[in-house]
């Protein structure tokens, strides 16, 4: 029964990353941990929120630079990378990538899967 709930778990740290990613393109500037806590108003401890950003700052979704004591926070991405950043969560928490994958691309409409296969092909920039 321990599978279950690390996989809840997953998903759910997932969720909070998406949530402080989508604060921090919200203030539209450098924002402290504390910002974003109180952004978020879901009553999260200030060591969760700094144990969120830590983990985004290791996958290269956010940035940070020292401004006095503390550090002021930025997404490294856009609103596209952000978006980007969500399918791969979704996908991460899935077993078998490959029918996921299948069936999202049989899904697309027709537009989208010509604009994915162009980007898929090699030497088309």
């Amino acid at each position: 029964m321990a599978e279950p709930d690390a996989h809840h778990r997953r998903r759910a740290q997932g969720a909070l990353e998406t949530r402080v990613l989508g604060a921090l393109h919200e203030a539209r500037g450098p924002v402290t941990a504390g910002w974003v806590r109180d952004h978020l108003a879901a009553g999260l401890a200030y060591t969760t929120v700094m144990t969120v950003l830590g983990r985004l700052l290791a996958k290269n979704a956010v940035t940070r630079r020292r401004e006095g004591r503390s550090f002021v926070w930025l997404p490294a991405a856009d609103e596209a990378g952000l978006a980007a950043l969500k399918m791969r969560r979704v996908l991460d928490g899935e077993q078998d990538r490959h029918a996921v994958l299948a069936s999202f691309i049989t899904a697309l409409p027709e537009g989208d899967e010509r604009l994915l296969r162009a980007l898929l092909e090699p030497g088309d920039d």
